[in-house]
């Protein structure tokens, strides 16, 4: 198995974040520990909308796939983020703004970006949700998601090659529904869907080689070693070169009105034993394999970083049972991880937390959108 314990890299932090007017927030001025954060209360009272606070600074849209006009509290005319973080030996002043009708507006140390695409990347943060939920039971266009999301991060070449491809494939698609017949418009069409649909192939097979064991690694970290998970790369262009399925399936795309095969029709098979995942898991072998994709992209992720990533764990504990929440509690308080904030309706998984953390960390109730700090016990201090 491939060694991961790696070089820990200078931490980012956010130490504070303001924010009004976000979903039911209305208004809260927050003080973080660089450490583990908890937030504890009840479901619909506002702990995953923090989260979601800080998940939009970092990219500039909500991890919940919402509408950016949605995430203004209701009746009110815009919402702003403010983010203060230490990061690599500097302060870093993150704002993003939003009026309703208008486009977002994201300023560094209160510069404005030209485009949102510079902002990505600077904090790095991972999130682990309810929604990886749909990493098992959703369509393949969700795992696809997942590992371009991962290779992008740490090769701009493949982000490169992935939009150039898409652009490609958008053409040919343009054409075949509007009956172009022009053999030499689609020869260039398709050169560069060839040329770009190698290079996304060969990335993410190799990102695959890397990220399997690191996979594995955390999900028996939180199971335990009696079950076996594995991933598989599922690609036409495994066994074929892009040029030869196109020619393969030209006429039946013609038919179809649309390009059918390629890597944008490729998948990512979730495997326990030699079985699909989503056929034969548990709620809580299904809660434990999202946990440990998400891990792992944390790992990949601060490997390819030159800081430690965020990480922000929301609502981990439901439907595990007290083993695997334990083992949990074990990966999460180990010194692998930078800055956590980590959501829960059960004190009791987050008090077990505290009690093996040396470090700083905090914790504050979070009800209707009021945030309170919570006092410690003795000796957690």
């Amino acid at each position: 198995m491939r060694e991961i314990l790696l070089p820990h890299p200078k931490k980012m932090i956010l130490d504070s974040l303001s924010i009004i007017n976000f979903k039911n927030v209305a208004q809260a001025q927050l003080q973080f520990s660089p450490g583990v954060n908890c937030l504890i209360g009840d479901n619909g009272m506002g702990k995953t909308n923090i989260l979601d606070a800080i998940y939009y600074l970092s990219f500039c849209k909500s991890y919940i796939n919402q509408s950016d006009s949605s995430v203004i509290t209701h009746n009110e005319p815009f919402m702003m983020l403010q983010g203060k973080y230490s990061r690599r030996g500097a302060t870093e002043d993150i704002t993003l703004s939003l009026q309703r009708g208008k486009r977002k507006v994201v300023k560094r140390g209160g510069k404005e970006y030209q485009r949102l695409s510079q902002h990505i990347g600077l904090l790095p943060l991972v999130m682990v949700s309810p929604m990886d939920w749909d990493l098992i039971r959703g369509a393949s266009e969700e795992r696809r998601r997942f590992m371009d999301q991962i290779i992008a991060q740490n090769d701009k070449e493949y982000l490169d090659a992935l939009i150039r491809y898409n652009k490609a494939l958008e053409q040919r698609n343009s054409m075949i529904k509007n009956n172009f017949a022009d053999p030499l418009l689609y020869e260039t069409v398709e050169a560069a869907i060839c040329a770009t649909a190698q290079q996304v192939h060969q990335a993410r097979k190799a990102w695959l080689e890397t990220f399997t064991p690191i996979f594995m690694h955390y999900y028996n970290a939180v199971a335990g070693e009696g079950e076996t998970v594995s991933l598989k790369y599922d690609s036409a262009l495994n066994d074929h070169s892009m040029h030869e399925l196109l020619d393969a399936h030209r006429q039946r795309d013609l038919v179809l009105g649309y390009t059918s095969h390629g890597v944008h029709r490729d998948d990512l098979e979730l495997l326990l034993g030699d079985h699909s995942m989503r056929r034969t898991g548990s709620q809580g072998q299904c809660k434990t394999y999202t946990i440990a994709l998400r891990m792992a992209q944390y790992e990949l992720l601060r490997e390819g970083n030159p800081t430690t990533p965020i990480l922000l764990l929301d609502d981990i504990f439901d439907k595990l049972d007290a083993h695997r929440v334990e083992r949990i509690v074990d990966v999460v308080a180990s010194d692998r991880f930078g800055q956590i904030f980590i959501t829960d309706t059960n004190r009791t998984h987050l008090d077990q937390i505290m009690a093996r953390l040396d470090g700083d960390h905090s914790m504050m109730t979070v009800a209707c959108g009021q945030c309170t700090p919570i006092p410690l016990h003795h000796g957690q201090d």
